[in-house]
């Protein structure tokens, strides 16, 4: 079988998917088994994998998937909860001070605050968090979902302060054989790699610019009264200066400090400077923008929670800091899990996993319940039961709302994250054959020849379509594009940053990423519907960083260290 044949094989499983999601409209809990069943087929029959390392990879997966559905749990767990207390009531009141623009509230509450939970957390908690919360101040549920799910974008490659790029990019590269080279040259791996994170936050800041302008108008074309693109450019302006307000601090810090905090610096920095901006209606358009009543929403728009967010009546009503403030210690929390190292030990103390699962080499999966983002969300939890004096009726009605709602999502992943696993885990075979991922990015290389660089992006997002991380899609294809760009004989750095800000775009149209959002508000079924909203942005995203690729490679000529040698 030729190269090309096995490679458009290993295109099958995610061709059939979009087809089925996109084109049918299934609703994953169909599309998703027989995906699973035609990846396990075509790792028996064309890679020759043995059963036991299918097997085996389809038990990592599922210990993935416990992971993923308790991050849920607790994001689904955190807004029941408020509900509740009384904590959404006060939220939604709170936001009328700051404007009753529904556009103003999701560039704030969605963008920023969004930016700033990826920074912290990463691993799809953005959509997680956001979109319940949007939900909660009165959007429609699918709207919030395609909001939660453009988060996944500009701040994802710093999201998990750095993860991606610190274990994903590090991690993928041979740094071993690079950093020797790099020596020889008078040069070192840190300056190297200081090198690739500037250019990462550049061209994310270059693309990023117009992308809370995108959300908006997206929002308004698709859930406005008048399905109008001009609603949304209305708030243009306000939008630009949000862009603003994030990017430039972001930027700065990618170049300056590392690859730690650039997402979180720059949201904080915006929502400082945009929030008392929008109070005093600064840049902001004098008609205010609002969607149709809820009684005119399509019953697609509509998720179970949220039929549910105004059928409660409160007895003591909570202030607006009060009820904010589960949020605060939510992303005080998670900064302090990953920064903090005697915080972290104590959290990641607590693992269960199975290492090289049925005795295959290097397919493990473990757990750590505390460390992972629905550990903190189940301690701000039980805090919020505390800080709103609430009963232990309201907590319990939150657990049993929280679970029911849990069940629809488990059912979806554990045959979409074992089908991830079985592509990832493809590269050891009876047929000595590349891994799936890599053979698909190898297509795309050997069919472009040196306009490849504008491709890079592409496939960055074809890796994080699969895996649902940029993190895992830079482990699999940092390497093979820092290859490629030895190949074609240009800067290994630009090329590895266009591969990295590529899988971050590629989080907007990963299904595993939006099956989760869509549990947090009662949305399961309706994938499809989103992944065509989604699909908008993430081309833009692409084709901008592939322009901005080609310019800087073969226009400005960008160069590093071993490129300079070569």
């Amino acid at each position: 079988m030729s190269q090309t044949v096995l490679s458009l094989l290993a295109f099958l499983p995610l061709v059939l998917a979009g087809v089925l999601l996109i084109g049918f409209r299934w609703p994953a809990k169909y599309a998703m088994p027989a995906v699973y069943v035609i990846t396990a087929a075509i790792g028996l029959w064309a890679w020759e994998m043995s059963f036991n390392r299918v097997l085996a990879s389809t038990l990592q997966g599922l210990i993935l998937t416990a992971a993923i559905l308790w991050i849920i749990f607790g994001a689904i767990l955190l807004l029941n909860t408020l509900k509740h207390s009384g904590g959404i009531a006060a939220i939604r009141r709170g936001f009328s001070g700051i404007s009753p623009d529904r556009r103003v509230q999701a560039l704030i509450v969605a963008w920023l605050f969004g930016c700033f939970i990826e920074g912290a957390s990463g691993f799809g908690t953005p959509a997680a968090v956001a979109a319940p919360l949007l939900v909660a101040l009165g959007f429609p549920a699918l709207a919030a979902v395609v909001l939660g799910m453009m988060v996944q974008s500009t701040p994802v490659s710093f999201g998990a302060v750095g993860t991606p790029m610190i274990v994903g990019v590090q991690g993928g590269l041979d740094r071993v054989a690079m950093t020797e080279q790099l020596v020889a040259l008078g040069s070192n791996w840190e300056t190297f790699f200081s090198i690739l994170v500037g250019r990462v936050a550049t061209v994310h800041g270059i693309v990023g610019l117009l992308m809370p302008l995108i959300m908006v108008m997206i929002m308004t074309r698709f859930f406005g009264r008048e399905k109008s693109w001009a609603a949304g450019l209305a708030v243009a302006p306000f939008a630009l200066f949000t862009a603003v307000c994030f990017v430039v601090p972001y930027v700065a810090a990618g170049v300056f400090l590392g690859p730690e905090f650039p997402s979180m610096i720059g949201a904080l920095i915006g929502l400082a400077i945009v929030v008392p901006a929008a109070k005093k209606g600064f840049l902001l358009p004098k008609k205010t923008w609002d969607f149709a009543p809820a009684s005119e929403w399509p019953s697609e728009w509509v998720g179970s929670i949220e039929m549910k967010l105004d059928q409660l009546v409160y007895k003591t009503p909570i202030s607006t800091p009060m009820a904010w403030a589960p949020y605060l210690l939510l992303a005080a929390l998670l900064v302090a899990s990953r920064i903090i190292p005697e915080f972290k030990a104590a959290l990641m103390s607590l693992k269960f996993g199975w290492t090289n699962i049925l005795g295959e080499t290097g397919v493990s999966g473990s757990i750590e319940p505390l460390y992972l983002p629905g550990g903190i969300l189940v301690m701000v939890v039980l805090l919020t039961f505390f800080l709103h004096r609430m009963h232990l009726s309201g907590l319990v009605k939150a657990v049993g709302e929280s679970s029911k709602t849990l069940l629809g999502a488990g059912f979806v992943l554990i045959f979409t994250i074992p089908m991830v696993r079985i592509l990832i885990n493809s590269g050891v075979n009876g047929a000595d054959l590349m891994s799936m991922p890599v053979a698909m990015a190898q297509l795309v290389a050997d069919s472009v020849g040196n306009v490849y660089p504008f491709f890079a992006p592409w496939v960055g997002a074809l890796g994080a379509y699969i895996a649902g991380s940029n993190t895992v899609s830079n482990l699999m294809l940092s390497q093979f594009q820092y290859d490629t760009a030895v190949l074609l004989g240009v800067s290994g750095t630009m090329m590895v940053a266009l591969q990295s800000v590529g899988a971050a775009a590629g989080n907007m149209i990963a299904i595993h990423n939006v099956v989760a959002a869509s549990a947090t508000v009662g949305l399961l079924g309706r994938e499809g519907i989103t992944l065509r909203k989604t699909l908008l942005p993430t081309l833009y995203y692409l084709i901008m960083a592939g322009l901005i690729g080609l310019i800087a490679i073969y226009v400005l000529g960008v160069t590093d260290p071993l490129h300079a040698a070569r």
